[in-house]
Formats: C-alpha cells, structure tokens, sequence
C-alpha cells in the first residue's frame, strides 16, 4: 500500500514536471512568433510607440486627458495624476499634441496666431501685455532658444511622473531638422475641451 502511494506521487511529480517543460515549450515558440510579428510590423512602418501601447494596453501609458477647463490629466486604472504647467509651457504643449503630424521649428511663426490664442484660453482674464507677447513671440521665432528650453521643461516634468521609457512618447520631441511632435498614441488622447483649430469636443 505504501509503494502504491510512492509510486502514485512520483507519477504526479514527473507529470507536473511534463507540464512545466510542455508549458515552457510553448511559451518559448509563443515569444518566437511574437518577435516576428514585431519585426514585420516594424518593417511596415508601425512606430514602437504603438506596438507597445497594443501590448501593454493602459499598464503602462495612461491616458492623456485634457479636460473642459484644460487641465492636463495622466489617467489609468490605479490613479490619476495632474501635470502642472505654467500657462505658455502648456499652451505649447497643447499646441504640437493638437498637431499629431509634428511642427517643423522653422515654420513656428506660421502658428504664433494659434498659440496667442490657447495662451488666451488659459488665462481669459490675462491682458496681452508687451511681456506676454514678447514671450509668445520668443517661443515661435525658431532662431531663439525659447521653444528648447519649454521642450526641456516638458520633458521633464513627464519623466519625473513616468517610466523613462514611456515619458519620451508624452514628450516633444525629434530629430534636428524635422518636424518636432508628441509621439503618444492618438488613441491614448482624450480631449474634453475645444481648441482653436477645432481640435477636441
């Protein structure tokens, strides 16, 4: 009777053994195809930034939410997380996430009108004062290192609430020459409010 019951654990032993090493087996294929589907999509043109959004659902990109009083709003399942910004750092930033296909820096005097007036929406009950505007016309005149400077405080304030390699697709960002933009995906957008380029509700 003992031996039975010997026997009867080692037989469940070697077959949880089977299972783990089938299982393994399986998840080592699954990995295989996955990286294959990566490169493809990769080869089709699919920025990583989408790839990992798909695969990683809300985990780890949260929601960009701009509420109806233009509030700047990291949003996922466990919490949510205002990103404070002084008003023409975020009327830049509100400004490229409003343009998905990027801003060439030497074409920002063409949006100095559209930023002037996010910069108006929030603060209606600022004057535009010679200071304001001397800033609104520092920040689009691409020979000044103003716009630089607002990417850089951007930047940070995102790395100091996410993942370093998450907080670069909430970012400004591009390379030297072409067009600069916030590479999150459009998806993980969510407007609430109405802009001057009647982007949003």
């Amino acid at each position: 009777m003992s031996n039975t019951k010997t026997q009867k654990a080692m037989d469940t032993q070697m077959k949880e053994m089977i299972k783990e090493e089938l299982k393994q087996f399986h998840c080592s294929i699954l990995l295989d195809e996955v990286k294959e589907k990566v490169r493809r999509l990769k080869a089709y043109g699919v920025e990583d930034a989408e790839i990992i959004a798909v695969m990683n659902e809300e985990e780890l990109f949260p929601q960009l939410v701009v509420t109806k009083d233009y509030e700047i709003v990291l949003l996922s399942d466990e919490k949510e997380v205002k990103v404070e910004m002084e008003p023409l750092v975020k009327a830049v930033y509100l400004l490229f996430l409003s343009h998905p296909e990027g801003i060439v820096l030497k074409c920002l005097p063409d949006y100095r009108e559209e930023l002037t007036a996010l910069y108006l929406l929030l603060r209606p009950n600022d004057w535009l004062t010679d200071r304001i505007k001397k800033s609104i016309w520092d920040v689009t005149n691409p020979m000044l290192n103003s716009i630089n400077e607002k990417c850089t405080r951007i930047r940070k304030l995102f790395s100091g609430i996410l993942p370093p390699n998450v907080a670069r697709y909430y970012a400004i960002s591009g390379k030297r020459g072409e067009a600069k933009k916030i590479d999150l995906v459009r998806a993980n957008v969510i407007w609430k409010c109405k802009l001057p380029n009647s982007q949003g509700l």
